[in-house]
């Protein structure tokens, strides 16, 4: 195994306040214009190190980690990072330099202890790319696909799980279908690790398998914090994986009930 296919602890060292701090700049006017974003309940985030388990949305264009961060920084500025664990194909390239210093890192046990303990903010979907494609019909519903080493993380390290749910980014087009029957027939877990081919329906090229990727069209996307979970104090000195999983998800499944029962319309919010 060579350097470059191990987990790069060194990726926490990487991250720039200043990079950072303009890429926010660039990207607020836009969420604030475009999508209309809010991030609420940033007022009970606790100090110190904390793992953030939110659901992805967005597909292709999943715009969860940049709303968070342009309000989070606003709030507590750049000398607090955050680290979103992220698939190794985004360091792929010339981007992947950018992406380092703008605070992503690749999605390892490893990676996720260093800055957590570091008192770094760190943002995980367990989820992933079979949450961020599910259908536009279920997008109210909170489905990790049985994967709960979050909770693992959060326990090893000491830290609290700060749950985020989020919803209008499964509007930015009509999801469809996350076509795990047609990946499996074509075979893409073995040639690109993934279980999904996503169907979705949008803006310009209308029906499409992933590609030609469908440009988002403007939801409105609202983000709500929840309260932390301090995993010992609620569940001992000994907990239980899959009931701190349970609790999280069921949380997180409320929350997104409240958020759609107040949401009047799709796309307008």
């Amino acid at each position: 195994m060579t350097d470059s296919d191990s987990p790069d602890i060194g990726d926490i060292d990487k991250f720039d306040p200043g990079l950072t701090q303009r890429l926010m700049g660039v990207m607020r006017p836009f969420l604030k214009t475009y999508f209309r974003s809010e991030v609420r309940g940033l007022d009970s985030f606790p100090p110190g190190g904390a793992l953030v388990v939110g659901n992805h949305s967005g597909g292709m264009f999943p715009m969860d980690v940049p709303i968070f961060t342009v309000d989070f920084y606003d709030r507590f500025g750049y000398d607090r990072p955050v680290y979103t664990l992220s698939h190794d194909i985004l360091f792929m390239g010339p981007t992947g330099p950018f992406f380092r210093r703008t605070g992503y890192i690749r999605a390892s046990r490893e990676n996720a202890a260093t800055a957590l303990r570091s008192g770094g903010v760190v943002v995980v979907f367990p989820g992933g790319d079979y949450d961020a494609y599910r259908p536009t019909l279920a997008e109210n519903v909170i489905d990790f696909n049985g994967r709960k080493g979050y909770v693992s993380t959060a326990i090893d390290a000491g830290v609290p799980i700060v749950p985020a749910v989020s919803i209008g980014g499964q509007e930015t087009q009509l999801y469809l279908s996350r076509g795990t029957w047609l990946a499996e027939r074509l075979g893409l877990k073995r040639l690109l690790r993934s279980d999904i081919l996503p169907l979705s329906f949008g803006f310009p090229f209308g029906l499409s398998a992933a590609v030609p990727p469908n440009l988002p069209l403007p939801a409105k996307i609202v983000t709500q914090v929840l309260d932390p979970i301090d995993i010992a104090a609620r569940f001992g000195d000994d907990p239980d994986v899959d009931e701190v999983d349970e609790h999280v998800r069921s949380v997180m499944q409320q929350a997104l009930n409240e958020l759609a029962a107040r949401r009047r319309f799709p796309i307008l919010g």
